[in-house]
């Protein structure tokens, strides 16, 4: 030990000494950092970095050997083999890229302190190579107990590092750690090396040696080292930007919604519990509010999905816009958005949700067209309306679901008496959807005669719903009911279906009116379901008339004129329904082949007082005579309006007058008892119960 120190100290150019050992240090943490990025991956990558940590490990152990043998000082001229001076670079990168290999290997944990020991043995043969490339004019000796020392401290301090550095778990002070294990193998090789070396001069003068030129020479091979070392570290660095980069890209969209840029579900729940834990502990209050479009799906329907998205896009933008201080608001999902806000004073999240409303109110361009989707918002606050933020988003789901029924476009806070009033319509709906899947359902029929001939010629199926806890739920109720929760389309089919079974059943050839809903009529699949249940049942198509409002028509008007010509193929009779409730546009029924005009019940109910009415009336009749269309004029009650309608040439008639919808069991008994002459003398009517109809989608 004493002898190394003492060949350090007084053979050696302390300067260039410390320069080896900056060297050293430099290029031992490049190395191992390169070999540890190497650790994490697998296949290919591994490789590539096995190689860098060779490249970049072989250059620093060149350099520093070399700069620390340009400082040492023989006392004799020296020159160098440039043969075995590159050879020893050689051997020094093709030794630690076979250790880095092995070391590398998953096999078993011994492979890292294998690899680490081949890594000394590269060491210390790359050294004795360039000793050979050292030539001196003299007489040269070597201690072979140094040598051996030299290279067993440079296996065991490079096995001991590359064993800590491959470990599952690697802090900050296990880095640090395994470089000065590595530094300490390279050292202490080349001084111990060096030691073993004795050179006696063979003559008693020699040129003197250029100082400058050694110390520009050692300066040269640094900058080698750095360049080469330098690289390896500048491609780690890249490596770590592209994968910070990467990881906050992964990052951004794990939370946030990759259509509107918005936060999502997951960042939606992880700031509702950031909110939570910080109003529990500063006692503060803090409110959730849900969001829900209600003009969406007309952007869809009409413009298409490309439309929709960019409609999200510039509502996501526009809501981003008014967001101040703390506020937060994320895309859940579809077209619903959740906000997040604390407050002291109610008002506050008033004023929050009059901001947002008034994004959604603002008309947006959208494919050359211009459209306000409107929403609904429901608010639910912390503590006071749950005591658990699951519960906080139910509530002001609830209160959102109530203020979407009662058709509100302003915030809706949540109470007891909205969440129960919610909670049975939900419990109305899932009761629906079973007595659908289970056949509890009923369709009544309501008789449409002649008014003239007093003749029987059809019915219309009506829907009928008797809950087995609340009894007879009223059409005007479950209707919407099923529009809301996707159950519209189902329904229709199954009236469609037991519609057109009953009527086969009857012995005269009475036809059935079945209405279609406006979701159902844009079903392109509408006329095979129509052909399947027309053959399914054996209902000739002349019985069957489909019935459908003119607010089914107007979303595609030449995709509805495509389905409406497929069903009247099929031999199947169209009426318009509720005519002049709606739009009531002249050009509808020039341009769609209807079969018969339904006037609406609202201009019957008003003809005996109503002059109006009266007029409107006769102007129906009289365009279904100019464009030979029947008119049939629905809700006929008294004997009076009977009597003004047939004295106006209305075709055909429906309502309590002529007969209530009964269940198909009654049907023959009232056919029975239907005369023309109570027509004539004008019964009186029963008393009024709600009809409601249903529609077949």
């Amino acid at each position: 030990m004493v002898s190394v120190i003492s060949c350090i100290l007084y053979d050696h150019n302390i300067a260039l000494v410390i320069l080896a050992a900056i060297i050293c240090v430099f290029g031992s943490a490049v190395t191992l950092r390169l070999l540890r990025r190497g650790v994490c991956t697998r296949g290919s990558q591994r490789l590539g970095w096995q190689f860098l940590a060779a490249v970049a490990g072989g250059g620093g152990v060149w350099a520093t050997h070399f700069v620390a043998m340009l400082a040492y000082q023989p006392q004799v001229p020296v020159t160098f083999d440039p043969a075995m001076t590159v050879l020893s670079l050689v051997v020094a990168m093709a030794g630690l890229f076979g250790a880095f290999l092995v070391s590398g290997a998953r096999a078993s944990r011994v492979f890292p302190a294998m690899g680490g020991a081949l890594a000394g043995l590269s060491i210390a043969a790359m050294h004795f190579t360039g000793m050979f490339a050292y030539r001196v004019i003299g007489l040269v000796e070597w201690r072979h107990d140094f040598i051996a020392a030299a290279i067993l401290l440079a296996v065991v301090c490079s096995s001991a590092a590359l064993s800590l550095l491959c470990r599952r778990h690697l802090g900050s002070s296990r880095y640090w750690g395994a470089v000065a294990l590595m530094v300490a193998g390279i050292v202490s090789l080349h001084f111990t090396a060096m030691t073993a070396f004795r050179v006696t001069p063979m003559a008693q003068t020699f040129p003197e040696v250029d100082a400058h030129a050694v110390v520009a020479l050692a300066l040269a091979i640094a900058v080698a080292a750095i360049i080469i070392v330098g690289t390896g570290l500048t491609s780690y660095l890249i490596d770590i930007n592209v994968r910070a980069d990467s990881n906050k890209q992964i990052r951004h969209m794990a939370t946030h919604d990759a259509l509107t840029g918005l936060p999502n579900r997951a960042s939606f729940k992880s700031r509702l519990a950031e909110a939570h834990r910080e109003a529990r502990e500063a006692d503060g209050k803090f409110a959730v509010i849900v969001i829900d479009l209600n003009r969406f799906k007309d952007i869809n329907d009409t413009l298409g999905h490309a439309a929709g998205d960019e409609a999200l896009k510039t509502l996501a933008r526009r809501m981003a816009r008014a967001l101040e201080g703390a506020e937060f608001v994320a895309r859940l999902g579809g077209d619903e958005f959740a906000a997040i806000r604390r407050f002291e004073d109610k008002s506050e999240i008033a004023a929050f949700a009059d901001r947002l409303a008034g994004v959604f109110s603002q008309p947006m361009k959208i494919s050359a067209m211009e459209a306000a989707v409107g929403a609904s918002l429901g608010a639910a606050v912390w503590p006071d309306d749950a005591e658990d933020v699951d519960e906080l988003i139910n509530n002001a789901d609830l209160a959102m679901y109530h203020a979407k029924v009662g058709y509100r476009e302003t915030i809706c806070f949540y109470d007891a008496e909205i969440g129960a009033a919610v909670r049975k319509r939900r419990q109305l709906a899932e009761a629906l959807r079973y007595a659908l899947e289970h056949d509890e359902l009923e369709v009544h029929y309501q008789v449409q005669m002649s008014l003239a001939a007093g003749e029987i010629h059809g019915y219309e199926a009506l829907l009928r719903w008797t809950h087995p806890q609340f009894g007879p739920i009223p059409p005007s109720d479950f209707i919407p009911l099923a529009e809301e929760n996707g159950l519209i389309s189902s329904l229709g089919a199954w009236v469609l279906r037991r519609a057109c079974m009953d009527a086969a059943e009857w012995e005269s050839g009475y036809r059935v009116a079945v209405n279609v809903s406006a979701v159902q009529f844009m079903d392109s699949n509408l006329p095979r379901l129509v052909h399947e249940v027309l053959v399914e049942t054996g209902l000739a198509p002349h019985r069957l008339e489909l019935e459908l409002t003119e607010t089914a028509l107007v979303k595609d008007k030449s995709r509805s004129l495509h389905v409406m010509r497929q069903i009247k193929a099929l031999g199947v009779a169209m009426a318009l329904d509720d005519f002049g409730s709606g739009y009531s546009s002249l050009e509808t029924l020039r341009t769609f082949p209807f079969d018969k005009i339904k006037l609406d019940k609202a201009f019957v109910d008003g003809i005996q007082e109503d002059r109006q009415s009266m007029a409107i009336v006769r102007a129906v009749l009289a365009l279904g005579k100019s464009l030979e269309i029947p008119v049939l004029a629905e809700g006929i009650e008294t004997g009076d309006q009977m009597s003004i309608l047939r004295a106006e040439g209305c075709d055909e008639g429906q309502g309590y007058l002529l007969g209530r919808p009964m269940p198909i069991g009654d049907l023959a008994r009232h056919g029975r008892s239907t005369r023309a002459d109570a027509l004539q003398d004008g019964e009186k009517p029963g008393d009024a119960v709600a009809t409601g109809k249903v529609a077949t989608a």
